[in-house]
């Protein structure tokens, strides 16, 4: 497969302690409905780190029924631990998905040469196509660009990033670092339209859980060299999506916003807590502002 297009990093519903697997289902298909090139279950805005093996795997097993062929499902899989980045990709890959998203390891904060040899084992020992994902606000390492070329070079499957540093520079020195055809992703929402003038060819979005149509749209003009009507759709959805970003975070605003229009309950698992009361007047008055409930 090409990663390219919208991506939505799905939210993961609960209900009373459990997955909510009916709301779960709703949303892929308002997902699909809306125009999206794939579903990314079980990231970070899925709360994966929060999940246990077996209700990790049920959603991505979920997420490949529902989708049923009609867009990617690139599921999260990966770890901090190499051996249980392994396990999970491999079940994936039985289950179906389509492709596999591999953070970048976590806490234990690896050297470049570790990074390398972490995802290079992971990619050996899976077919699916490995979408890489950096993002050292939560890693607190980035995957240098030269680590991500030498794992293109040496790994077929490992095809694409997921940029989520908040650079524009970043991409740049991806696009000069990185072989034609290796795909780059925006991990941030506001970031879309100046990553694709940069060079990427997608976003893996977490505001398309509330506005599917407007992020696909946006990455479609974008991709098509429509930078007017795209500049025109940022500039009208840039408040909603850097005012979700500020409330608190991710995921926790995107599934209080979803909770808002009633589509599940905002039910986080700890260590995050629900959206402080005091802030939901202000992401009820922003979703009223775009007419989203």
């Amino acid at each position: 497969m090409s990663f390219s297009g919208t991506y939505t990093a799905l939210i993961t519903p609960f209900r009373g302690g459990a997955v909510d697997i009916p709301a779960l289902q709703s949303l892929i298909e308002r997902q699909i409905d809306g125009g999206v090139d794939g579903i990314v279950p079980v990231g970070t805005t899925g709360e994966s780190p929060t999940l246990n093996k077996d209700e990790h795997l049920k959603i991505i097993e979920i997420a490949v029924e529902t989708a049923a062929g009609r867009c990617e499902v690139v599921a999260g899989t990966g770890s901090n631990a190499t051996a249980e980045a392994i396990e999970l990709t491999q079940a994936a890959e039985k289950l179906g998905a389509t492709g596999s998203l591999q953070v970048c390891p976590y806490y234990n904060k690896p050297s470049q040469e570790g990074l390398y040899q972490h995802f290079k084992t992971v990619a050996d020992a899976t077919s699916l196509p490995i979408m890489l994902y950096s993002i050292p606000g939560r890693s607190v390492i980035e995957i240098a660009p030269e680590t991500i070329a030498r794992l293109a070079a040496d790994c077929e499957n490992i095809t694409a990033v997921k940029e989520a540093g908040g650079s524009v520079d970043r991409v740049n020195r991806l696009v000069q670092a990185l072989p034609d055809g290796f795909a780059i992703l925006s991990g941030d929402d506001p970031l879309t339209l100046p990553f694709i003038s940069c060079g990427a060819i997608g976003l893996v979005s977490v505001a398309s859980n509330i506005i599917p149509d407007v992020m696909a749209r946006l990455v479609r003009a974008c991709l098509n060299g429509s930078f007017d009507e795209a500049l025109e759709l940022q500039k009208q959805y840039y408040p909603l999506l850097s005012g979700l970003m500020g409330l608190d975070t991710n995921p926790v605003p995107i599934k209080a916003a979803v909770a808002l229009q009633g589509h599940c309950t905002p039910e986080i698992r700890l260590p995050l807590v629900p959206l402080p009361e005091e802030k939901s007047p202000e992401l009820r008055a922003l979703l009223e502002q775009f007419n989203l409930l």
